[in-house]
């Protein structure tokens, strides 16, 4: 949505430029079976009384059995969160921001962004962010996949029906993708136009905004996740899963296209955790775990419909996330 500064938008066919997608759904249907076995009806008395002296006898105390059982069954736990939870989530969000404020390549708050001026194609940041990006594309499709699997087991997905085929599909959308392309009116947005699968729109102030790697692969991630999706809502149940949770967790209202942006927002961060493992350097763990959520260290806090604002979505990150946010705090 333009002027939203978030990483967003999966725009079907059609749509207008500038409308962010979601989707519903229709309850699903149930089969109940069409018949019964059925005995027939002079015979049903004298078995169910047979029947009933059968038990009887074998079982004299089943009636203080069922009642010593009536109430012992322990029902699902609702997950909390602890109070030490609670402030390593405080924490957590207290580091990434104070380590955005120090690090030199620290991304750009989403505020900050929306108040600059357009930028151009020719602008030496634009041009170093967008060269940054297809350098990236690649690696970064990778680790969306893997986080994007990765996640599918956390939440016991990869054992629904035809999750490996909705899998396939995502992941063969994912590695289409060819291009990156700053657009000017883009503004603080990256967009996904389902119309050009093969392509992510970076407005240029977001592509000047984000000068780590870090920072761009969290993007980068988040919007080839949208594309995975596609017009068939492909990761459907898993944007519902990680939305109940993280509605469960914070009190948030967060399902619908909100659970997906959430979901995209999740799949950044495991793909940066990923990205570090695999090419350290120098800086330290918290800085550059930082720069894949930091953007939305604002101070103008705005939401819509189809977003969390960005402080919610820094908290419903590291709520969803402990191993990020532990390692946030405790610097490994």
């Amino acid at each position: 949505m333009a002027g939203s500064g978030r990483s967003c938008c999966k725009v079907r066919p059609g749509d207008h430029m500038n409308k962010i997608f979601s989707s519903t759904r229709s309850p699903a249907s149930y089969l109940l079976p069409s018949a019964c076995c059925r005995l027939p009806p002079s015979s049903f008395p004298r078995l169910l009384l047979s029947v009933s002296c059968f038990f009887i006898l074998l079982f004299p105390n089943l009636g203080a059995l069922a009642q010593r059982k009536s109430g012992s069954h322990p029902s699902i736990e609702r997950e909390t969160l602890s109070n030490e939870d609670r402030e390593d989530i405080d924490r957590a969000i207290g580091v990434v921001c104070s380590q955005r404020q120090l690090d030199s390549r620290g991304s750009v708050p989403i505020d900050v962004m929306q108040k600059r001026p357009s930028l151009s194609l020719r602008a030496p940041d634009v041009i170093s962010g967008a060269e940054r990006a297809q350098r990236l594309l690649a690696n970064a499709k990778a680790l969306a996949i893997a986080s994007l699997r990765e996640l599918s087991r956390t939440y016991k997905l990869d054992r629904s029906r035809g999750h490996s085929l909705r899998m396939s599909r995502a992941v063969a959308r994912i590695q289409a993708v060819s291009r990156v392309k700053p657009d000017i009116d883009a503004r603080d947005n990256a967009s996904v136009y389902l119309k050009t699968p093969h392509t992510i729109t970076f407005g240029t102030i977001f592509l000047a905004g984000l000068p780590s790697d870090e920072g761009m692969i969290s993007v980068l991630a988040h919007e080839l996740t949208h594309i995975g999706d596609g017009n068939s809502d492909t990761l459907r149940p898993l944007f519902q899963a990680v939305g109940e949770r993280a509605s469960s967790l914070t009190g948030m209202s967060i399902h619908e296209q909100r659970a997906e942006e959430l979901t995209c927002d999740l799949i950044g961060a495991l793909a940066v955790q990923s990205f570090i493992t695999a090419a350290p350097n120098y800086d330290s763990l918290p800085r550059r775990l930082a720069r894949s959520v930091e953007h939305n260290c604002v101070d103008e806090d705005d939401s819509d419909e189809e977003h969390l604002s960005p402080r919610n979505t820094l908290r419903a990150v590291l709520t969803l996330d402990r191993t990020l946010r532990r390692e946030l705090v405790l610097g490994r």
